[in-house]
């Protein structure tokens, strides 16, 4: 591309971010803390004071509080799809960049849509509404947010299979806490506002658990801090920055290693709101013709995931895994690098770690910090 080219399109992406949509999500620690109570009261007063707002879609899983809320806001009726002989219902993507209200709220933004539909996944379609110039209030839980699936599993021991990548929270003008004690929202689950009184019990058991409540608590709050910090660091004026981080996740095809070490560099890397990249150095012995294939497909979903979380994949050929390492460090003017720590008996590291041992000397000798995530 060609300077000219090159300052056109510049121009253009500023142009696209003018006319873009302002985005603001509320986030929670779980499900009936009152985010879309939160967003519907919120509605009511944007409308009082002369914005078209509309609802693109609300769910209020049968809560009275919620559902009475609903009542004086303009609705955009839901598209009707049938799929496996049952009609169902998803948000009218196209009805609402037609109609295009000033705002317009949609829950649920991690929900998985309907086969069939545009996209996979609502936040798509929260993008494409945002493209248009539409202004978008909505709502997620902490468990769906991507890079904290593991953290939320060793919490909760549930498998999170709806998730929404981080880049979609950093594209948030405004991220809002809902907060609530973990005692005011046991509470609510005993007075039935937030469940059918018959899975109340079986809640209590599992998810609704005073000590897991607070963890994830905790990480909701951290989140929402995390956003706050980002938005102050890109206010600031240019000159008053320090030298900008930029992270590089080394990472093998070990899987389940890979996968924890991409999750928690993307963490580190939106709370510095810097840039950062995954090298997987393919060695011989990995080669497209050697590697198995249950192998191969677990680093195409771990790229993949990197991909979706906002990171620069690389991916490099060589025998030499410590040089392909520090020539990226070098190249891309790297401030940390982060690994896995080796799962090896003592033996094992002591014949089989030469090249950890060549790394941690190699980045002694620089500004380079090396973050072992355990």
């Amino acid at each position: 591309m060609n300077p000219n080219d090159q300052n056109a399109e510049h121009f253009l992406n500023l142009l696209r971010q003018s006319r873009r949509g302002k985005f603001k999500v509320y986030i929670g620690m779980s499900a009936g803390v009152g985010k879309s109570y939160r967003m519907l009261q919120e509605a009511h007063t944007l409308l009082r004071g002369g914005i078209d707002v509309k609802i693109g879609f609300i769910e209020t899983h049968k809560r009275a509080e919620t559902h009475a809320l609903i009542a004086g806001l303009p609705i955009i009726p839901r598209r009707k799809l049938f799929y496996k002989g049952r009609e169902l219902e998803e948000m009218d993507v196209q009805t609402v960049v037609n109609s295009h209200p000033e705002l317009v709220i949609v829950d649920e933004l991690a929900h998985t849509n309907i086969p069939g539909s545009k996209n996979e996944k609502r936040w798509q379609d929260v993008l494409d509404i945002l493209d248009s110039g539409i202004n978008v209030i909505s709502a997620v839980n902490i468990q769906h947010i991507e890079s904290l699936y593991s953290a939320v599993h060793q919490i909760t021991g549930i498998d999170v299979t709806e998730r929404v990548p981080d880049r979609v929270l950093q594209l948030a003008d405004e991220v809002v806490n809902i907060d609530l004690t973990a005692d005011e929202l046991i509470t609510r689950l005993k007075e039935g506002k937030i469940y059918d009184p018959g899975k109340v019990e079986t809640a209590l058991r599992n998810f609704f658990q005073a000590e897991k409540i607070l963890q994830l608590r905790e990480l909701a709050l951290r989140e929402v801090a995390t956003a706050v910090e980002r938005k102050i660091e890109t206010s600031l004026p240019a000159n008053s920055k320090a030298k900008p981080e930029r992270f590089l996740a080394a990472i093998s095809s070990n899987h389940e290693i890979a996968r924890h070490v991409i999750r928690k560099t993307a963490r580190l890397a939106a709370y510095y709101n810097s840039r950062w990249f995954v090298l997987y150095v393919q060695t011989p012995s990995e080669s497209s013709d050697r590697i198995k294939l249950d192998v191969q497909r677990h680093l195409i979903n771990n790229l993949k995931l990197a991909t979706e979380l906002g990171a620069e994949v690389i991916h490099v050929k060589s025998s030499n895994i410590v040089t392909s390492i520090m020539t990226e460090v070098e190249s891309r003017n790297i401030t940390t690098v982060c690994i896995g720590k080796p799962h090896l008996t003592l033996i094992q590291i002591i014949l089989r770690t030469n090249a950890f041992n060549q790394l941690l000397n190699k980045l002694s000798g620089s500004d380079t910090d090396l973050i072992i995530l355990s």
